[in-house]
């Protein structure tokens, strides 16, 4: 018998768009709009969330919200979060349909899975209109999970909320959560899953939480990928990960 009933995989970072940039890159270009300029890391801390808490996690950081008081003058608002949402919803979608490609490892792991019996669900970050341009194409591309759900099918309650990993398991059928594996690689998946009562894990190559693209990635000297995955890991484990993998194919080992 295998340990679990069904595999929840999170997208960018996770199972397409290696490194998660997609996101990043339309982060960075709303807040420089707006005359600040935030680093790589700040952009990565909320990763995984529903991108408007992202932006509202953003404006709250000490760094962000001085430059932001310095140059506007006062606090950043609500009013302010949404007028700088409106901006990268409409930046996101031009630029999604070129960060779909499902990560190397993915279409073989979810195969095996499949011959196994073992259901595939999905939660994410993205509201519906941004995956109906992210699911399509990685279907096209040979990965599509049996279910996913954003956001916009729990009233907005995204990450860290557990409700997307439910409502999977209402469309699969499924009644033991400690049957269930959710996976992800940002430390709100690692959240949601905790929340939800499910195993959780965090994957580490090709993680919004390395934030490195595969090229980048290929290239560094074997000591410094260690230290980095070690890093990585370390991150998942202190935010309650119960498994951390390498990539999603030491995750099916792990399932068998």
């Amino acid at each position: 018998m295998h340990k679990v009933d069904a595999v929840i995989l999170d997208w960018a970072g996770t199972t397409v768009d290696y490194g998660s940039f997609a996101p990043v890159q339309a982060f960075m270009e709303v807040f420089k709009q707006y005359g600040v300029l935030p680093t790589i890391e700040e952009v990565r801390i909320p990763m995984g969330m529903l991108k408007i808490d992202h932006i509202r996690t953003m404006l709250k950081m000490e760094r962000i919200r001085n430059a932001w008081v310095n140059l506007h003058g006062k606090e950043p608002g609500e009013q302010d979060a949404q007028a700088l949402y409106a901006i990268f919803e409409e930046k996101l979608m031009t630029i999604l349909g070129r960060f779909v490609d499902p990560k190397p490892d993915v279409p073989a792991a979810v195969e095996r899975l499949r011959r196994m019996g073992i259901a595939i669900g999905s939660t994410t970050g993205y509201t519906d209109q941004m995956m109906a341009v992210v699911a399509p194409a990685a279907k096209r591309k040979g990965y599509a999970p049996d279910v996913w759900f954003s956001p916009d099918s729990t009233d907005k309650k995204g990450r860290p909320y557990p409700y997307m990993i439910f409502r999977n398991m209402e469309a699969l059928g499924l009644g033991d959560v400690r049957r269930v594996l959710k996976i992800g690689d940002t430390i709100s998946d690692i959240k949601e899953g905790k929340n939800a009562g499910v195993l959780t894990a965090g994957v580490i190559v090709g993680s919004s939480e390395m934030g490195l693209s595969h090229e980048e990635f290929s290239s560094l000297p074997a000591g410094e990928k260690d230290r980095l995955c070690r890093q990585a890991a370390a991150s998942f484990r202190r935010a309650g990960a119960d498994e951390v993998f390498m990539t999603l194919k030491e995750m099916v080992d792990f399932v068998e």
